[in-house]
């Protein structure tokens, strides 16, 4: 699989990527990748919580949990076809924290960054590539707030894996 060895001109990657979302947008309308995930998140609640489920509003009045959500089935592919992908390339590794602290760090930036996506109703592509090029403000500032984040966050990681 050369094709797989061997980095794409990203020009020709965007530009190939706007024509397939083009497409996307007339097949099957606008999606957002946090959808699917909260989908699952709601659907893993909902096997361990039960109809205890029902007392949280989140999962009633704005994502009812269902499994035939089709946003589902669009995460679990984007997934798939990158495992497939670094596995061809042969870029394919287990890595794992080495320390309590940067399990720690992963899962409070997981977990702020799942209640950023809530909180904005929409995920990072759709801000950079979307909001942006429509020449939002909410777009631009969701863009800066989101660079500060990761410039913080990459300062606090890398005191804490130094001290």
């Amino acid at each position: 699989m050369e094709f797989f060895r061997k980095t794409l001109d990203p020009v020709i990657a965007l530009a190939a990527i706007a024509v397939l979302d083009i497409f996307l947008f007339l097949i099957v309308g606008a999606w957002t990748v946090g959808g699917g995930e909260t989908m699952m998140t709601g659907l893993i609640a909902q096997f361990f919580l039960g109809d205890e489920l029902q007392r949280i509003p989140f999962w009633q009045l704005v994502f009812p949990p269902h499994a035939d959500y089709w946003k589902i089935y669009i995460s679990l592919g984007m997934f798939f076809g990158a495992f497939v992908g670094a596995v061809l390339s042969k870029e394919f590794y287990w890595r794992m924290p080495r320390r309590a602290s940067e399990w720690l760090l992963i899962t409070i930036g997981g977990l702020l960054m799942g209640i950023g996506i809530r909180l904005a109703f929409v995920c990072n592509v759709s801000t950079f590539f979307g909001m942006g090029s429509e020449m939002n403000l909410g777009g631009y500032l969701a863009i800066s707030g989101i660079l500060a984040g990761a410039w913080v966050g990459s300062l606090i990681y890398k005191k804490i894996l130094e001290g």
